[in-house]
């Protein structure tokens, strides 16, 4: 379909979001909203070691409270359940709900308590008596690698996860032949994406006919398949309620370990159960944690600011199980080089287990991270060879006339004109103008800098570091699908099989078969069948709903269309050729003949004699959608990841005052291609979300443990996120560069921001110290590390003085 936007009716027109009407008045349907006759309540303690043997488990004084059913041990679940899948080859490595014969991290749950209510069962769990016997732990990453340091598994042998290099091409040749090389180290800080609501979840049975119908806030691909996995049963005994609204995730809603003890205590008490974490339990052990990465690079380029290659290692800890936490090192694979032609890199992913709470994935799944080790190298070899950042980057840029573009790590990128969007965004802010601003304020006597970033967005949601990563697993598709029903009057309802995460998926389908079936989107009806009346899904994962969802929208819809024009074709005694399909209706061109929506329809349901020989009667479509350029395993190291590749490009002025240490952003620009934009309001919604996010990560954001391996950010008043007076006013400057693999050009927007962010804030922080002799590899910076480092700096400088 033609991907030029003036060529679209609905799509890329500022349409209302239709999600927003219910949750902005207040009827939005979340799992705290289920309320099951006779449901119970789930209240959890945790360890309060970092690493300890359980010894005993009294429950008598809980058990002996009014009100109180039940109380679960680990022991029991893991009797009567499979341990939860990793996705790695790691069977030592066992995951269970509740903690079994040793607490493995400070907030892991070791006991579950059921009551009639969910403060009672709070109540109860004070009863509970835990005798532990502690043992070492190890905390550092770095320390987990080594021989010696405390087994978080004793049984794996090692704290080691994942070990493994990847070389493509030729990285010591490039690093021979370079008469310039440098190497740092950065720190990514554990944050995360802290939605508004925990992780919530309901489950009932039904034994009369093994059923187990579950409700919960999820974001999470193969969601039923895990829960009859570990609890044993038929996958078709497993019924998810998908209408079920989620309050924020971005990768945190995993919920499987919930799910299963959930489930598992409505299975043995015979009635409906409830667990909504409180926000204790989902911060320090409800798997809402991210990555933790230590990145050293070496870089390898000439005297003009040409990189010609990398050397990367990404040690990530991972907490205290595997879980997807591994896979958030594959994803960067597919954009290792960023948007620049560096032809070859050397790749170390190594990931180990520690006495943390469990990593878990997070918006971008690892991009971000990588992002801002890349970002800095870049401004490294700018201030090495004594140009521009900006001049660098322009140099390196992968440019127009050379998409589809093979990377070394073995993906293509679609699409891209990265050179225009930063023309645009320099025009758009006059960039010499803002560079006057910066030392108009310096000259106050202010610290001020401009930090800027360029990163790509990886989207489409491909599983392909799995079997990367994992050689037994053989995974090749991750399909989406949409199914269209017309009924007899002419009203149209879509089902789509996935869970709503704040996406705007119901705007997205109906403006897509809208367009397609040119009929006025707000008619079209769009619902959310439980999981066994689904067609196959992943779930909006990997910025993938536009491109996967809106693809098998596209072409469910093109199946009736085709439908419709045969029909009306048969009628004129035409060929499906010779007759035009235009608002919802067919015509002969050659003549005043036409036929209208509401007769093609009644004849397709009521006039079986008029349809052409063969024909079903009835209108209805599905399509099941596989990923563009997905459907191959990995081979030599090297693998197709995401089909498409959106292009962010940040510009940040930023000032500090030296007496407060406290950054404050004057100015944030972003330009942003993702390629045709189905609708105007969700990607700006996305971006400045992610640019909030961003600034969290690069400034305020981190899970802290201290010595004794306890968790001291347990709540906002110590895991500090941006507010409105931390987030600035951000201006978004658009460009488009269809994708040559989608309908209609589309690509992903659902990590925008958050992927460039943290490396533009980082970048303009450390330009605004750069006069005093200071800089910072790790986040997030926080005001107190500024404001130290900057009187440090004067303490120093003052002392050379009086000398």
């Amino acid at each position: 379909m033609n991907a030029d936007p003036a060529a679209f009716r609905f799509v890329s027109t500022n349409r209302r979001v239709r999600e927003d009407r219910r949750f902005v008045a207040g009827h939005g349907h979340f799992v705290a909203d289920v309320a099951l006759e006779g449901m119970l309540h789930v209240a959890i303690l945790p360890s309060q070691h970092p690493a300890a043997r359980i010894v005993s488990i009294d429950a008598s004084a809980a058990l002996a409270m009014p009100g109180v059913h039940y109380v679960l041990s680990g022991d029991e679940l893991a009797a009567a359940t499979d341990p939860l899948m990793n996705g790695l080859d790691t069977p030592k490595v066992q995951r269970h709900p509740l903690a079994v014969g040793q607490a493995r991290y400070a907030g892991e749950w070791v006991v579950a308590v059921v009551a009639e209510t969910r403060a009672l069962a709070e109540d109860a769990t004070e009863k509970v008596r835990v005798t532990y016997e502690p043992l070492p732990f190890v905390m550092n990453a770095e320390e987990a690698l080594k021989p010696d340091s405390p087994p978080v598994h004793p049984a794996h042998g090692s704290n080691v996860l994942l070990d493994r290099t990847f070389v493509w091409g030729e990285v010591e040749k490039h690093f021979a032949e370079s008469p310039r090389h440098l190497s740092f180290r950065v720190i990514w800080g554990r944050n995360s994406t802290v939605p508004i609501e925990t992780f919530g979840v309901a489950a009932s049975w039904d034994p009369w006919r093994d059923m187990l119908d579950v409700w919960a806030s999820i974001q999470m691909p193969k969601y039923p398949d895990q829960i009859a996995r570990a609890l044993r049963i038929a996958a078709n005994g497993v019924r998810v309620h998908q209408d079920v609204d989620v309050g924020g995730s971005y990768g945190v809603k995993r919920g499987i370990k919930q799910t299963v003890l959930v489930a598992h205590l409505a299975r043995r008490l015979g009635r409906p159960v409830r667990l909504i974490e409180d926000r204790l339990e989902n911060m320090r052990g409800g798997d809402a944690h991210g990555p933790e990465r230590i990145f050293d690079v070496d870089v390898a380029f000439n005297n003009d600011g040409i990189v010609k290659s990398m050397k990367i290692r990404a040690l990530d800890n991972a907490g205290a199980y595997a879980g997807r936490a591994p896979f958030q090192l594959g994803k960067p694979i597919g954009a290792i080089v960023g948007p620049y032609k560096i032809e070859s890199v050397q790749y170390r992913a190594q990931s180990v287990t520690t006495n943390k709470a469990v990593q878990e994935a997070v918006r971008g799944f690892g991009q971000a991270p990588t992002n801002y080790a890349i970002e800095t190298a870049i401004d490294k070899v700018a201030a090495a060879v004594g140009l521009e950042r900006i001049e660098v980057r322009r140099r390196n840029f992968i440019r127009k006339d050379e998409f589809p573009y093979l990377i070394p790590s073995g993906s293509t990128y679609d699409s891209g004109d990265y050179h225009t969007v930063v023309d645009k965004v320099f025009a758009h802010i006059d960039f010499a103008a803002m560079e006057k601003e910066r030392d108009r304020l310096r000259a106050s006597g202010m610290l001020a800098g401009i930090g800027i970033a360029a990163c790509l967005e990886p989207s489409g949601g491909n599983s392909s570091f799995e079997p990367l990563l994992n050689e037994k697993n053989t995974t090749t598709t991750w399909m989406d699908s949409c199914r269209i029903n017309i009924d007899a009057l002419g009203f149209v309802t879509v089902t789509i099989h996935n869970t709503s995460s704040g996406q705007g998926h119901e705007t997205l389908v109906a403006t897509v078969i809208g367009e397609v079936l040119q009929i006025e989107p707000d008619l079209i009806r769009v619902i959310r069948p439980d999981s066994l009346a689904c067609l196959p899904s992943n779930s909006p994962v990997g910025s993938r709903m536009a491109i996967m969802l809106g693809g098998a929208a596209f072409h469910a819809a093109q199946k009736l269309k085709t439908k419709l024009t045969r029909i009306a074709a048969h009628q004129f005694g035409l060929g499906d050729d010779k007759v035009i399909y235009a608002a919802g209706g067919v015509k002969d061109p050659n003549s005043d003949r036409q036929l209208g929506w509401a007769e093609i329809i009644n004849i397709a349901h009521r006039n079986h004699h008029l349809l052409p020989e063969g024909m079903e009667p009835g209108l209805e479509s599905t399509h099941v959608m596989q990923v563009p350029t997905g459907g191959t395993l990995p081979k030599d190291g090297r693998v197709q990841m995401y089909p498409c590749h959106s292009f962010e490009f940040h510009v940040v002025l930023m000032a500090i005052d030296p007496a407060l240490g406290k950054p404050e952003i004057r100015r944030y620009v972003i330009g942003h291609d993702c390629g045709t934009v189905i609708n105007p309001h969700i990607v700006k919604g996305m971006t400045l979300g992610g640019v909030a996010h961003g600034l969290g990560a690069a400034l305020l954001e981190e899970f802290v443990y201290d010595d004794e391996g306890h968790l001291i950010t347990q709540s906002f008043m110590d895991y500090l996120l941006p507010s409105a007076h931390e987030v600035p006013e951000v201006e978004i400057v658009h460009h488009c560069t269809p994708s040559p693999y989608t309908v209609f050009g589309q690509k992903g927007s659902g990590e925008s921001g958050y992927l460039g962010a943290p490396a533009a804030i980082a970048a303009a922080v450390n330009d605004c110290v750069a006069s005093i002799g200071i800089s910072f590899n790790k986040l997030p910076i926080r005001i107190s590390a500024i404001g130290d480092a900057i009187a440090d700096a004067q303490h120093g400088k003052s002392q050379e003085q009086a000398k």
